[in-house]
């Protein structure tokens, strides 16, 4: 007997089988702005081949599988032997060797390598956000190794190399390596200037043993890491690699694994140090300004990473109301949840835009460039990865009871979406780091400012909003309590000056009379309806792949 009852009618089909990359309008039209057309046509094969591979059924389930098998620390062997290692579900390392193998962590060395693997992290974070952490840093190190030559011939290769090798093993020994790193301690947290650990010096150059702890070592499986510690001279930057070149084990004793909100498919520890060999990174007493490229980097990865999870929440609610009907019509017809999605969908290309032009800059590598790329990161750092949470809880709002499900992946989503904020300096840090370079690099404002010039005259809100804004950098008095409405509002005129040069004139017009205009409300879905946000809504449409 049939059991009618059952019977499955009004559900979205499952979201599978898409193109994420092919889908994205805004990340399409992004790439070949910012790519020479021989290098663009690199990018798109790579890049569809990745966004196949990231909206396949496949990887969606390995993804699944790496959430639902967390990774375990193994302190010792059978025989009581200290081994610390961590054991990953095998569906963590099918997405890790597919993330690099797409040259996730090639960035630095090839044409427009930066916007490629802006756009290919964007991607395949769409996929799991958790392999975005190892990515990002063994990308990261570069900068910092190159600050000194013979570290950077001997490591370089193998961090941007496209063979992923899981097992621990000597680095000359293998095709490919991936870093970690470990800054902060328990007493001092974002104030790395406050760590205790040690680093006495050998008598081989450059070369000491370290006594301390990391109270958050990310990536504790990878071949090596930064680190910082106090030398003689002062804090330094130093090299800590997990097998040492005979093969034995460094000492590198993982005390736990942290038991976190999201990201639960990679690894965070505490780790000490004891008698733990090191190489000295850059001058003695200066790490700080040595890691500083590594930490610029991978803030521009949470940019990144804040505007997939965005970007992936919003598909997830356009594909459920494109097929979801209620109070007689399509939920994607409605006014009101028309309005809800418009806005989703500006805010998400507001910030991929963003974070490509950041990438291009990276590419471009001028003095003024990097001058904007100073205050830049900072800014969009601090506001971007704000705004994910708020996105990906109304995205999943939009689903209804079907979103608070952990089977929708939208709960996933919304653990994940606080981490880019937290990561590499939360708000606050990133607020007075953009004070810091306001008040010592005087060519980064300027840089900024001729940015946002570029538009100029095409829009009177953004014109309005950037005479505010430099109203705002003339009072000097308490500033300091002031930074975040400072950064909040740099971020929102770069983000405009960006969407009226580039973007869809609807999607432009929308951002401008909302976050510039002051025509909005409190909360997602109060825009002004005199608006076409029909065609917000049929541009995020075709990201859903829902038509």
């Amino acid at each position: 007997m049939a059991a009618t009852t059952h019977t499955v009618t009004n559900q979205a089909p499952p979201l599978a089988g898409y193109d994420v990359y092919a889908t994205d309008p805004a990340l399409v039209e992004g790439v070949a702005r910012h790519l020479e057309p021989e290098p663009l046509a690199e990018a798109e094969a790579e890049l569809g081949a990745l966004g196949r591979a990231a909206g396949s059924s496949q990887v969606q389930e390995w993804a699944a599988q790496a959430n639902e098998n967390p990774p375990r620390l193994r302190s010792h062997d059978r025989y009581g032997h200290r081994i610390d290692e961590v054991e990953f579900h095998p569906a963590w390392h099918r997405l890790l060797g597919k993330a690099v193998a797409a040259g996730l962590t090639d960035a630095w060395g090839r044409p427009g390598g930066h916007v490629r693997r802006t756009a290919g992290f964007y991607v395949w974070s769409q996929a799991e956000a958790g392999t975005g952490c190892p990515v990002s840093m063994t990308h990261a190190a570069v900068p910092a190794l190159r600050t000194d030559p013979e570290l950077a011939a001997a490591w370089e290769p193998l961090l941007t190399s496209h063979l992923y090798e899981r097992e621990l093993r000597p680095a000359a020994l293998k095709a490919g390596v991936l870093f970690g790193m470990g800054m902060t301690e328990k007493q001092g947290g974002s104030d790395v200037r406050a760590n205790t650990t040690q680093a006495r010096p050998l008598d081989a150059a450059g070369e000491y043993l370290l006594t301390g702890h990391k109270w958050f070592c990310s990536a504790p499986m990878s071949d090596g890491f930064l680190v910082l510690a106090q030398a003689p001279e002062g804090l330094s930057c130093f090299l800590v690699p997990r097998v040492l070149p005979d093969g034995t084990r460094n000492a590198f004793a993982i005390q736990r694994l942290k038991e976190k909100l999201g990201n639960r498919s990679n690894a965070s520890a505490e780790v000490e140090f004891d008698g733990t060999w090191a190489r000295r990174v850059g001058e003695e007493g200066r790490g700080v300004r040595t890691i500083i490229g590594m930490v610029s980097a991978t803030r521009l990865d949470c940019v990144t990473g804040a505007a997939a999870v965005m970007r992936q929440a919003l598909t997830q609610a356009v594909h459920h109301t494109a097929y979801r009907s209620a109070f007689g019509g399509k939920l994607i017809d409605k006014p009101l949840m028309r309005n809800v999605l418009a806005d989703l969908a500006v805010e998400s290309e507001a910030a991929l835009t963003l974070a490509l032009r950041l990438a291009a800059a990276y590419d471009a590598d001028t003095e003024a460039e990097r001058a904007f790329l100073r205050l830049a990161v900072p800014v969009a750092k601090f506001w971007v990865t704000k705004r994910c949470t708020p996105v990906v809880a109304e995205a999943l709002e939009c689903l209804g009871g079907n979103g608070y499900v952990e089977e929708s992946g939208l709960p996933r989503l919304l653990r994940e979406s606080p981490l880019n904020s937290i990561w590499e300096g939360a708000g606050n840090v990133q607020a007075l780091d953009v004070l810091r370079a306001l008040q010592r690099e005087p060519m980064a404002l300027n840089a900024f400012l001729r940015e946002v010039g570029l538009a100029r005259g095409a829009d009177h809100r953004l014109d309005a909003a950037v005479k505010g804004m430099l109203t705002e950098l003339a009072d000097l008095e308490g500033i300091e309590a002031r930074a975040r409405r400072l950064a909040e509002r740099m971020a929102l005129v770069l983000q405009g000056s960006l969407l009226v040069r580039f973007a869809p004139p609807e999607v432009a017009d929308v951002f401008c009379a909302s976050r510039l205009g002051g025509d909005w409300g409190s909360s997602f879905g109060t825009l002004p309806p005199t608006l076409d946000l029909g065609a917000l809504v049929e541009r995020a449409r075709l990201t859903a792949g829902a038509e």
